[in-house]
């Protein structure tokens, strides 16, 4: 049994990249558009404001184990490691490397400073509406307190789905990567 690809970081590379790819899509396409269009937008908002930190950490996370569990690559000139080296090789610098750190850098943005960010806006924006009687996205006028607060939350939001588009893109890109050992 210890010839089993069960101890070969192959399924595990493959598993998680369709996590990354699957999550970021439905996420991105599906389970946000949907929930906008359903949900009341407090509810909406308090669905995000608890998904969005799993799924930022995945994005965050899984490049991680992507690199670690990093097809090598055979050939009669040598090939290139697996893992951590096989990603940092210098063969792989554009195809591996770049798209892997992007995923990560942009999840951790998101996760670590973005994303807090917007949160704590929300909430600033609903101490406004208490303040003003009137909800954030209400037809106008708005007090200069809340027009600050939502031109502020429109640019963290336009950043972090910026981010969250990068971070797709480079999924893809490392896909195609991927999808180049498979013969």
């Amino acid at each position: 049994m210890p010839d089993s690809i069960l101890f070969s970081p192959a399924p595990y590379h493959i598993l998680s990249y369709g996590t990354l790819l699957g999550t970021t899509f439905f996420q991105s396409f599906i389970n946000g558009v949907v929930a906008f269009k359903v949900l009341d937008r407090p509810q909406f908002s308090a669905l995000q404001s608890k998904l969005f930190p799993i799924y930022f950490s995945m994005q965050t996370a899984i490049p991680v184990v992507l690199a670690l569990t990093y097809p090598g690559s055979r050939s009669a000139l040598g090939g290139s490691p697996a893992g951590i080296a096989g990603v940092l090789d210098a063969s792989n610098r554009w195809t591996a490397l770049a798209p892997l750190a992007t995923i990560f850098l942009t999840g951790l943005a998101n996760m670590a400073f973005v994303g807090p960010a917007t949160t704590k806006t929300m909430r600033d924006r609903k101490s406004q509406e208490r303040k003003d009687g009137k909800k954030s996205y209400d037809p106008p006028p708005h007090s200069q307190e809340m027009l600050k607060l939502n031109k502020k939350f429109g640019k963290l939001h336009g950043v972090s789905s910026l981010l969250n588009l990068t971070t797709f893109i480079a999924s893809i890109i490392y896909g195609i990567t991927l999808s180049a050992r498979i013969q």
